[in-house]
């Protein structure tokens, strides 16, 4: 969602050859308006692939940290033994690396587009905040210094 709101979603087709989407993600992605065109688009064209992620025990396990959508993420990707992982939440990330995944995120998927040339970083990541999405100005600052090196 965060980079359909700064109209990087481009970047995903660079960096990935799909994406598979739980169904909770899904709903909570399609709860509000921002940015659902572009990410319905990617749906319908196969790019985003949703799936259906029962309540396992270890769903039920993951779900008293934290909420449906990341459990649902988390128990698919361990299910699927997924290279990787798309989450935001520092909560989320920690859980998903107890569990043995590696985790990337929007400001992960920017620096790679920025390595290879197709974004401005700064930029992306002032847009970033202007759609509300938190970076700490620690954050921000190591982001910006480790993409120069």
């Amino acid at each position: 969602m965060n980079l359909a709101l700064i109209d990087q979603l481009d970047l995903l087709r660079a960096q990935f050859s799909g994406i598979s989407i739980p169904d909770q993600v899904w709903g909570e992605l399609t709860e509000g308006d921002a940015g659902l065109n572009a990410l319905r688009e990617l749906r319908d064209e196969g790019f985003l692939n949703v799936v259906e992620v029962e309540r396992s025990d270890l769903f039920i396990e993951i779900l008293r940290q934290l909420d449906r959508g990341e459990t649902a993420a988390i128990c698919y990707a361990i299910g699927q033994d997924a290279e990787l992982i798309l989450l935001d939440e520092k909560e989320g990330r920690r859980v998903a690396r107890d569990h043995g995944l590696t985790v990337t995120g929007v400001i992960g998927v920017l620096l790679k587009g920025a390595n290879a040339g197709n974004v401005d970083l700064e930029r992306e990541l002032a847009a970033l905040r202007e759609a509300g999405f938190w970076i700490s100005d620690a954050l921000y600052s190591q982001v910006l210094k480790n993409a120069e090196k």
